[in-house]
């Protein structure tokens, strides 16, 4: 997050609410294989509504659920799509990503080796201290863990912002 996009935040709405507003939603490709869908970066709110309402059924409803509960969790929330994902962040940095992938969402913490306690996936390709979890279902998602997880990780230094 660069220095000119802090403060340049649009009204806070969860991603369910943000589908009736979004008439342009990116597309995935035909088989979700894996690999990050290829949405273009861009920072803010809009681009990840549209990433989010790209998404085929069950990951769309996990990635409405996980950033309703970012919201909920964060008042001071940021979001950008980098690397065909949600990124999500407060302050000078992103702490943790949301994306889908064929049969589950991943959601990442930067830095997540820092959490307690870690969260059980090291995906591969994201950095060494990266940790998450993988959702194949709304049901998979523990709100109060992963609650703590986003005020945990959100009191540290992000990725790509001024150290605090």
């Amino acid at each position: 997050m660069d220095s000119k996009d802090i403060g340049k935040t649009e009204r806070q709405v969860p991603a369910t609410e943000a589908n009736a507003q979004s008439d342009t939603a990116g597309t995935l490709p035909e088989a979700m294989t894996g690999r990050a869908s290829p949405a273009k970066a861009a920072v803010g709110d809009k681009p990840v509504f549209a990433y989010i309402a790209s998404l085929p059924q069950p990951q769309r409803g996990i990635a409405e659920a996980v950033d309703a509960l970012a919201v909920k969790t964060l008042p001071d929330l940021q979001r950008s799509v980098k690397w065909g994902m949600a990124y999500y962040g407060v302050g000078d940095g992103w702490c943790f990503s949301c994306g889908g992938f064929a049969g589950h969402v991943k959601l990442m913490f930067v830095n997540g080796t820092a959490l307690e306690p870690v969260p059980p996936v090291t995906p591969i390709g994201m950095g060494r201290s990266t940790r998450g979890v993988e959702l194949e279902s709304v049901d998979d998602i523990d709100e109060r863990q992963i609650s703590a997880w986003m005020t945990q990780i959100a009191s540290a230094p992000g990725v790509g912002g001024k150290r605090r």
